[in-house]
């Protein structure tokens, strides 16, 4: 017992890493592009467990300051960092949330994003969007390392909205939304059938069918909530059921001529 509690994280050692890697890129020693130290050797460096080290890493990479490349490593992002957001959403986190406050927000926030998003969407969206979506594929088996690229996939989104006004929105409920996965995801089942979700959903922005992913977003969130629900008393039979119905149902929801005829839209993946 007194093993497993050492190995969970804690959220002031989580802040110790993000304050930590703030400092290295403040003062130079990390730039954009480059690798981070092994996870072992910079957990011993910092003095925390690993489980900190990866909670304080994914938050980081959620919020765009870190990339992680499966099987590859994890690097600084390019572009400016974005501490001063990133410290309101840790904010949000620290709240603790409630589940269903966060879903509720979410059902009411993310179906007109995606449908803003294929609406208002440029390139560069549609391949920050597509290049999540492999590393979903990529990392199945990794459940911890999939739900980085599943938080980032729906940052992408907001972003892609065109509102600036529901984006910083966004920001809060996607740190809560890491923080409270982060917990649980080891017990999800079936990531692929959730990338497959997370690719329609992209399919249908890219091809500029706002209703047909207002739909796709919303029959996400609802199987992901109840998902979630199952993930958390460690019900993996029932989340297989419920992602393999679910999946099914969402199918059936949408307009048959788009379902039936949706065009590739240039992604490898098909």
């Amino acid at each position: 017992m007194t093993k497993k509690r050492q190995e969970e994280p804690d959220t002031h050692r989580t802040m110790d890493v993000v304050n930590h890697i703030r400092s290295l890129i403040e003062n130079g020693t990390l730039k954009p592009g480059d690798k981070i130290p092994p996870e072992r050797e910079f957990a011993r460096t910092l003095k925390i467990s690993r489980a900190s080290l990866r909670t304080g890493i994914g938050y980081l990479a959620t919020m765009g300051i870190m990339k992680v490349r499966h099987g590859v490593g994890t690097f600084v992002a390019d572009g400016p960092p974005e501490f001063g957001k990133a410290y309101l959403s840790f904010m949000g986190a620290l709240h603790g949330f409630q589940s269903w406050q966060m879903f509720e927000t979410r059902l009411i926030l993310e179906g007109h994003l995606a449908a803003f998003a294929a609406e208002r969407g440029r390139e560069e969206h549609h391949t920050a969007l597509a290049e999540e979506v492999g590393e979903m594929f990529a990392a199945v088996d990794s459940p911890a390392e999939y739900l980085i690229h599943d938080v980032l996939f729906h940052r992408i989104i907001s972003q892609a909205s065109g509102n600036p006004i529901l984006s910083v929105l966004m920001e809060t409920v996607t740190s809560a939304l890491y923080d409270a996965r982060s917990r649980t995801v080891e017990h999800s089942t079936d990531l692929r059938e959730s990338a497959e979700m997370h690719r329609e959903i992209y399919r249908a922005i890219r091809a500029r069918k706002p209703e047909e992913a207002r739909k796709l977003m919303e029959n996400h969130l609802r199987m992901a909530q109840t998902a979630q629900s199952s993930e958390r008393t460690g019900d993996r039979k029932a989340v297989k059921s419920l992602v393999k119905s679910r999946s099914s149902r969402a199918k059936s929801d949408l307009p048959l001529q788009d379902h039936g005829s949706r065009p590739s839209v240039g992604h490898p993946m098909r």
